[in-house]
């Protein structure tokens, strides 16, 4: 899923630089969408790997 945000990420940058605003605003907005929801569930596995581990 990092994988997804990162090209968003790179999609928005490559429309900033040629001036597509519309784009860039959508491609920004999934990536960091995508990266609070990485974050979201790499905290949820990582806590439960340590209350599993107890």
């Amino acid at each position: 899923m990092l994988r997804w945000a990162l090209i968003f990420f790179v999609i928005a940058i490559v429309a900033a630089i040629f001036g597509f605003g519309g784009i860039v605003e959508s491609a920004a907005s999934i990536a960091m969408i995508l990266f609070w929801i990485f974050v979201a569930l790499f905290v949820i596995s990582f806590v439960s790997g340590l209350v599993k581990g107890k």
